[in-house]
């Protein structure tokens, strides 16, 4: 894939403001056409891009932006319809890479009507489809800790909570890794209250504070042992909203988890019994605890909160983690997974911090295969981390890259930019990175990084 410098976003909504933005904060000329003044006020306050007042099927807008000398198009308007017609003016505009948000899961796969082939895409973005695998993924994996594959998959990124008891409570990041010499391990971010950083060896870590750690997959099982966290598998959970996001869940996971919908709209719920066979579907307001015990939520093992308000889907989990646990009695407050849609960037960080166990967005999650798809030639993969500015990339070291010069540890600048190296494989064996590694021609290097400090991170391997 051809280097891409210059893209045309289509719709500031949800998808299109998120992405757009990160995409300026990265380094990408960007350009975006849209109909609504009230999105067009909001995007400039924080938003440093040339913003076209109009529609996208306006062919004058289109050579307003200069689409003839865009490399790629992300369509992401709230009309499906458009958004795939776009793909089709992009290509008569020359536009190479051509990226579409659709909703409607009947386009787009290799048995549909109209595939991506017949559309001119190149990928076609399904945000609420992203974020019910991810849902599905959580509770397959690991009763709701999130964990994020690196690479191949060899490398994981383990999202921790916490808790009272604790093995890493009060204790400085040298400390820890110096008390689990045994197994490697690298604590990469924190995350505390709405503030998230790549903390430094003497960074002292607190209850309530969500750690990402970097752990070879193998020793997964191993770490979780040693910090208490017991695996537990998932057989009964409850769902707080019927909407596209909670149907899709139950239905991934409907035949291994005996599952419960509460829905509050009457008629929503008559058609989600219909549809939903293996399905407890039940009509109710799941913001009232008497509601929820009468459901059964003292027999659940996990509840999710996926209606469009982002307070409710906190404060209803926050509630049924207090009654959960209340009924278990716990007091570390393990029991009773929470996984909540947020969809407002604010509450993310804060929402992982005040007590639910993964907060998820459909717009970041849809982002997050945009600038996978856009960084294809540019890392051998890369992973954001769940509600912080945090990226996690792999790249392959040549013998003209900057970052074999020197061991880690001579790179005095990498704290001061955000930047950290994770580990290496060589050899196909993974390394965790100390002070003292030298990076080679050949390795592939797992570095962690905010976005702001992407391009410079690039810049240490060409």
């Amino acid at each position: 894939m051809s280097a891409i410098k210059n893209i045309l976003v289509l719709g500031l909504g949800g998808v299109g403001l998120h992405v757009a933005r990160r995409l300026v904060h990265e380094g990408y000329s960007v350009t975006a056409i849209e109909q609504s003044q009230a999105l067009i006020r909001s995007a400039s306050d924080s938003l440093d891009a040339r913003i076209i007042h109009g529609s996208a099927l306006d062919l004058g807008c289109w050579k307003a932006a200069r689409a003839e000398k865009m490399d790629l198009i992300i369509a992401a308007t709230d009309n499906d319809s458009l958004n795939m017609i776009s793909s089709l003016i992009a290509e008569r505009f020359g536009i190479s890479k051509k990226i579409a948000r659709v909703r409607s899961l009947d386009f787009g796969e290799k048995d549909s009507l109209l595939s991506t082939q017949d559309l001119k895409l190149d990928l076609m973005i399904h945000p609420e489809e992203l974020v019910a695998q991810e849902i599905s993924g959580l509770i397959r994996r690991t009763a709701g800790n999130d964990v994020i594959d690196i690479g191949d998959g060899q490398i994981k990124v383990f999202a921790l909570k916490v808790r009272d008891g604790s093995p890493l409570i009060h204790k400085s990041i040298d400390e820890i890794q110096k008390s689990n010499a045994d197994l490697p391990f690298r604590i990469i971010v924190i995350a505390r209250g709405i503030t998230s950083l790549i903390p430094p060896p003497d960074y002292t870590v607190l209850p309530n504070d969500q750690v990402f750690i970097l752990v070879n997959g193998e020793n997964l099982p191993r770490f979780m042992s040693q910090m208490g966290i017991e695996q537990r598998h998932i057989y009964r959970m409850m769902i707080l909203g019927g909407g596209m996001v909670g149907r899709r869940v139950a239905e991934l996971l409907q035949k291994n988890v005996d599952i419960k919908i509460i829905e509050k709209d009457a008629d929503r719920a008559e058609l989600l019994a219909s549809e939903l066979k293996n399905t407890q579907i039940l009509n109710g307001d799941g913001t009232d605890a008497n509601v929820l015990i009468m459901a059964g939520l003292l027999d659940m093992e996990s509840f999710i909160a996926t209606t469009g308000e982002n307070e409710t889907n906190i404060v209803s989990c926050l509630l049924a983690k207090h009654l959960m646990n209340k009924q278990n009695r716990d007091p570390r407050g393990t029991q009773g997974k929470t996984i909540a849609l947020v969809n407002k960037e604010d509450y993310l960080v804060l929402a992982a911090t005040i007590g639910l166990d993964v907060a998820l967005s459909a717009k970041i999650s849809a982002a997050n295969e945009i600038l996978k798809f856009i960084r294809r030639s540019e890392f051998l993969s890369v992973a954001h981390l769940h509600g912080v500015d945090v990226e996690v990339v792999e790249l392959e070291a040549s013998a003209k890259s900057a970052i074999t010069k020197k061991p880690v540890s001579k790179f005095s600048s990498f704290g001061e930019q955000g930047v950290l190296v994770g580990g290496i494989i060589r050899n196909d064996r993974w390394h965790l990175a100390t002070s003292d590694t030298q990076i080679e021609s050949g390795d592939r290097v797992i570095m962690v990084c905010t976005s702001l400090a992407l391009k410079e991170v690039q810049k240490m391997f060409y």
